[in-house]
């Protein structure tokens, strides 16, 4: 120090060298590190890097090649609120991945091979609120519990990807979702499929690209939008009654009525031949006690 108390420059360039030095120890390697955030887009990352700070609360692993999430490593991450793995090769196995990051709410997994979501994919995330899982073509399936646990989640993006069906109570038990991505996909337009075009029509969530929801399956309804196809199913697959039904309905009723009101007399009549045997065997057995 010199004599005035005050710290030299060479002491200061010194102190600065050693914290930028420090920051990049703790940094991972070909990634950019800031406050809280490390970001390590288009590295060509092969694997889950190593030595991120504990303290990281927005990770971006954006566009590697990122094959597997180790939940060891992910779990020592506990202040992750954000998580951008969009653009690589993560499969399906991915149950109990997310068991050690509660507090995440943004995830980001587009463009991935995701092939199936189950209740224990994203189970532990109950802090979610952005979901993006587009972009999977061999995404096939989302089991009816997958979002259980979801209840916070508004913004869910399941567009361009290899789904078919989609259980309505999947999405529909989910109070506060008020954006859902469904466009490009390969919908199977049934009568198991009409409880959740109805239930479209009737939420209050916004669908984006609402003009790219159409049905791919069956040939007869292939292209045709969401609303159309709806019409089209209530008309196949609600009970369509017509004249001759509903004459038949009254045949039927009136043949109904006839023969109950037909057993009904036979009934009386029986009642009323069986009280006049019975007091004619009475008086019967009278007259006989007075004979004798």
């Amino acid at each position: 120090m010199s004599p005035s108390g005050r710290p030299r420059p060479l002491s200061l360039v010194f102190l600065l060298g050693m914290g930028m030095a420090s920051e990049r120890i703790n940094c991972p390697s070909r990634c950019s590190c800031q406050y809280l955030e490390v970001n390590c887009t288009g590295q060509q990352l092969q694997e889950f890097p190593v030595a991120i700070p504990l303290d990281t609360r927005q990770l971006i692993l954006a566009a590697n090649n990122v094959s597997y999430l180790p939940a060891v490593e992910l779990s020592f991450l506990a202040d992750l609120v954000y998580l951008d793995c969009r653009k690589n090769l993560l499969g399906d196995d991915l149950d109990f991945t997310f068991i050690g990051v509660a507090k995440l709410v943004y995830l980001d997994l587009s463009f991935n091979n995701l092939t199936q979501v189950t209740f224990s994919t994203f189970s532990h995330l109950q802090s979610l609120v952005v979901l993006k899982i587009s972009d999977n073509p061999n995404l096939v399936a989302i089991k009816k519990d997958a979002f259980a646990n979801n209840t916070w989640l508004r913004h869910l993006d399941v567009s361009r990807t290899g789904l078919k069906f989609l259980d309505t109570s999947t999405v529909r038990d989910l109070p506060n979702l008020r954006f859902l991505g469904l466009s490009d996909n390969l919908w199977h337009c049934n009568c198991s499929f009409l409880d959740f075009m109805t239930w479209m029509t009737e939420s209050n969530v916004h669908f984006p690209d609402a003009d790219n929801i159409t049905c791919y399956t069956p040939e007869g309804l292939r292209a045709l939008k969401m609303p159309a196809a709806e019409a089209q199913l209530h008309f196949n697959c609600l009970p369509q009654l017509y004249k001759h039904d509903y004459i038949f309905l009254c045949l039927i009723g009136f043949c109904i009525f006839f023969a109950g009101t037909v057993a009904a007399w036979l009934a009386g009549v029986c009642a009323v031949v069986y009280e006049v045997h019975a007091s004619k065997g009475e008086e019967e057995e009278e007259e006989e006690d007075t004979v004798t």
